[in-house]
């Protein structure tokens, strides 16, 4: 009888002690003697001491600072660069067996792979494009670990790091755009204004009446202020149909 209720004890205290909880967010890879011996889902799991074994994998998106990276663009310029990057294990089979540390091992191969692509852009297209640059960077990390049970949901280029010199002759650059763009804003305006003002002196010239309404116009608008001084130009057809009735005066 105590043989029996040993034996219990030593049973029960051997199914204690072999019970693993996988949590929700996790995946158990279990070995048997070992070999692979599948996976194990969330929930309380049994491990039999010394002959199997676990080891938990943690499946949430993980965010990943890729540190700084030095690199020279097409155009043999020198930049600093950094990345965030988003990936999560697809296969925690695969991310166990497959690769001895998946987490350093997608951090290297994204810091290459940074460098590679800046190497094949100009420094102008990584600037103005930096969404085309995380993509290709992120086609080319979630193809190499796919192999590793690894999916990449995004890369992100967070800054893009010049030399104090380039970055002189970029503000330079801009400058010298502006001054440009406002010398031809500003030489648009006047052949729109040159335009305009040949439209009126044609309308105006096409009626003979439009002069003088436009200046009894104009004199009405000035006597508003009695500060003015006006000088009159009298138009040349008044002085001409003044000296022809002077000329009527005297032949009569």
């Amino acid at each position: 009888m105590n043989i029996i209720i040993g034996a219990g004890i030593v049973l029960l205290f051997v199914i204690v002690i072999s019970i693993r909880q996988i949590n929700e967010y996790q995946r158990g890879v279990k070995f048997r003697l070992g070999r692979y011996a599948g996976m194990m889902s969330p929930g309380w799991r049994l491990v039999i001491p010394i002959f199997e074994s676990m080891q938990k994998v943690d499946i949430r998106v993980k965010a990943v600072d890729v540190p700084d990276q030095e690199a020279i663009t097409k155009d043999n310029i020198s930049t600093q660069i950094n990345a965030v990057i988003y990936y999560k294990v697809a296969d925690a089979s695969k991310a166990v067996i497959e690769v001895e540390d998946y987490r350093w091992a997608v951090s290297q191969l994204a810091q290459t792979t940074m460098r590679n692509v800046v190497g094949e852009l100009e420094l102008d297209e990584l600037l103005a494009d930096r969404e085309a640059a995380s993509a290709r960077i992120k086609q080319i990390v979630d193809q190499l670990t796919d192999p590793w049970g690894i999916k990449v949901e995004n890369v992100e280029l967070k800054d893009v790091v010049l030399p104090e010199d380039m970055k002189r002759v970029i503000g330079k650059q801009a400058e010298a755009e502006r001054e440009r763009r406002s010398v031809v804003i500003k030489a648009q305006g006047e052949v729109e204004a040159a335009n305009n003002l040949s439209k009126a002196a044609q309308t105006l010239n096409a009626s003979p009446g439009s002069l003088h309404l436009r200046t009894l116009n104009t004199l009405n608008d000035l006597s508003s202020d009695q500060s003015n001084t006006v000088i009159f130009a009298i138009p040349l057809e008044v002085l001409r149909a003044f000296e022809a009735i002077g000329d009527m005066g005297k032949r009569g």
